[in-house]
């Protein structure tokens, strides 16, 4: 018999949902949930030009605190290395890139999906390259 945890079971839906929000959108998924050295990045589409790396936090609707707050700057710094990993391992070094937040909220059985461009930047984290 296999047991997934609710939690588990629900990230998954929630990611399922933001893939599709993006396809929607007109992006093109290259990867989900890419790991590296330990690091993971969720999603890794195409916007045009652009390689986007997406965050997804998915939340029930009685948890405490909106999906966003998860993202902490410790967060964003992983984010940061995995996307540096990822670009170099891909040759993508010259490709515009940015990282985006998916706040993903089951309702009614569905999902509201809430996307934020730019959630943060290279600058906003505790990132550098002399600690990668």
């Amino acid at each position: 018999m296999s047991f997934t945890a609710r939690h588990l079971l629900l990230g998954r839906s929630g990611e399922d949902a933001a893939a599709r929000y993006l396809r929607g959108q007109g992006m093109r998924i290259l990867h989900r949930n890419w790991r590296s050295r330990g690091l993971e990045l969720d999603i890794v589409c195409r916007d045009q030009k652009t390689l986007v790396f997406a965050e997804v936090k998915t939340r029930s609707p009685n948890a405490r605190g909106v999906p966003g707050q998860a993202l902490t700057r410790a967060k964003r710094s992983s984010l940061a290395r995995a996307a540096c990993l990822y670009l170099s391992e891909h040759d993508l070094w010259e490709s515009p890139c940015r990282f985006d937040l998916l706040s993903v909220t089951p309702v009614d059985g569905s999902f509201s999906v809430d996307h934020l461009k730019n959630a943060f930047t290279l600058d906003d984290t505790a990132f550098n390259s002399q600690n990668w």
